[in-house]
């Protein structure tokens, strides 16, 4: 095991260049809401809804104080933002809310490595206990975003929330990202398919399971979610050999 800590060990090291980072050009004001946002991603992101909590920097605080430092870290690469949508319709980016939002670490390694030794090694070991939601959506925050889709979620009183929303093929998809056994539980994505509100072809919900297609929900296993771009089809077959999925 002495190569996981010596990856965790350079994790930490990143993390200290990153906060180094932060320090060189900035006020110190800035400075330390830069370093406090940062911190907090992995804490934030363990909570039942994953977003990113103002007060939680400081009691009173508004997004339009701290708004460049969210989009300082953003535009430096260290953080993904997944901003709230008040419809899931195309075009997304008119029904953006800039204000709420979930932020992702850019890279899952680091978020895992954040969380402790304790959280990699029951990743590995396959460990049913830990809730494993905030790693999946951070790895798929960071796969989307490396495939060039613009990131959104969803969430309103009536219908609950939605992990993800992408546009793609002209279209909306909404993924969902299920890391436990009742992967085909989510009530939110039913009310939001079943609505007359909304015209969405698809869902596609991404597990520890199989291929598995029922109605217009597609189930695909997580790893396959490198395979899903814009302009490509994910084939709906089971695969002994990934070369057969190149493109």
């Amino acid at each position: 095991m002495s190569f996981l800590w010596d990856v965790m060990s350079e994790h930490a090291n990143i993390m200290i260049q990153y906060r180094k980072d932060f320090t060189r050009y900035e006020s110190e004001e800035k400075r330390i809401y830069l370093t406090r946002i940062y911190d907090l991603i992995p804490a934030e992101l363990n909570k039942p809804n994953k977003r990113f909590v103002f007060s939680d920097l400081k009691k009173g605080l508004r997004y339009e104080r701290s708004q460049d430092d969210f989009l300082w870290l953003a535009n430096a690469g260290a953080a993904l933002p997944v901003y709230n949508i008040s419809a899931p319709a195309v075009p997304l980016k008119l029904n953006e809310n800039s204000s709420l939002f979930k932020l992702f670490l850019s890279d899952v390694g680091m978020l895992t490595s954040a969380y402790g030794k304790a959280a990699k090694l029951q990743l590995l070991s396959d460990e049913k206990d830990i809730n494993f939601g905030a790693i999946y959506e951070n790895m798929v925050a960071q796969e989307l975003n490396a495939h060039g889709f613009v990131l959104y979620y969803y969430n309103s009183k009536k219908f609950g929330e939605l992990d993800f929303v992408i546009e793609r093929k002209g279209k909306i998809l909404p993924i969902e990202i299920k890391s436990g056994k009742d992967y085909k539980r989510y009530c939110a994505l039913n009310n939001v398919m079943d609505s007359t509100n909304y015209t969405i072809d698809e869902a596609f919900i991404f597990t520890n399971y199989n291929v598995e297609v029922k109605g217009n929900y597609v189930y695909y296993p997580i790893y396959l979610l490198m395979f899903l771009i814009d302009d490509i089809k994910l084939p709906l077959v089971e695969f002994t050999n990934l070369s057969e999925l190149s493109f």
